[in-house]
């Protein structure tokens, strides 16, 4: 049995249709990515997978360990064990680090937030008393959200464009995260348009106008980074095969 299923997965908001008859399969202990330009839906499926509002009227249904999510809110499915990253994280104001971070888990110490902290290469001594706030940069703000992920422990875990606004180094913090994730039984799920980060999944998707077109290895999927043209049919494609 998949982690998650997807099943005929259609949605429509304010009239528009962002996704179509959607048929996706989530393993236990697996890296995917979702891949494709901005606006094409990768966005919309994580909302529509963790049940965010606006997102949960929808056509077909998603089951996670066999059970459909479709009558569940976004706190229910969180206890059981799905998460997601913000691709903009929200600001806490007068919340600290640690507490943030600690707020992921019922046992967690200082110790372990410290290391946590580290795992995602930001420095304990000067991060775990700051505020969740305005202070940060997007890219700080980011680390925090992962490393509260990370102390979460969920086994499903949808990271939404991990790497915007992360420099070179974090983001091998960040590929140490995804991986530490993984080696603990965690199935993690990459909204990306980075083939930087493709490279880190085993098994991607690659999505254009709210349809899954193509799905294989990772290594497969890479090709549309080198084509820059998606093979589906829309408004925008080039009459002839064009490298743009």
């Amino acid at each position: 049995m998949a982690l998650l299923d997807i099943k005929n997965l259609s949605l429509q908001v304010n009239g528009s249709k962002l996704l179509e008859n959607l048929n996706l399969s989530f393993h236990e202990s697996m890296v995917y990515a979702i891949v494709g330009p901005n606006g094409v839906g990768k966005t919309t499926l994580g909302h529509t997978i963790m049940g965010l509002e606006g997102y949960r009227n929808f056509d077909g249904d998603i089951f996670y360990k066999g059970e459909s999510l479709k009558e569940l809110n976004i706190f229910e499915r969180a206890r059981r064990g799905i998460t997601l990253s913000w691709q903009d994280p929200a600001r806490f104001e007068g919340i600290s680090i640690e507490k943030y971070i600690a707020a992921s888990s019922k046992e967690i110490t200082t110790e372990r937030v410290s290391g946590i902290l580290k795992d995602v290469g930001m420095n304990p001594e000067i991060y775990l008393n700051r505020n969740v706030d305005k202070s940060l940069s997007g890219g700080e703000r980011k680390k925090v959200e992962l490393a509260s992920i990370l102390a979460m422990k969920p086994q499903l875990a949808i990271l939404d464009e991990l790497d915007s606004g992360i420099d070179i180094d974090s983001l091998n913090n960040i590929f140490d995260a995804i991986h530490y994730l993984r080696s603990n039984g965690a199935s993690v799920v990459l909204i990306t348009h980075s083939l930087a980060v493709l490279e880190k999944a085993e098994y991607a998707f690659l999505m254009c106008s709210g349809k899954i077109l193509k799905h294989g290895k990772a290594t497969e999927i890479s090709k549309y980074f080198s084509n820059k043209c998606l093979p589906c049919k829309h408004k925008n494609e080039p009459e002839e095969s064009v490298i743009i």
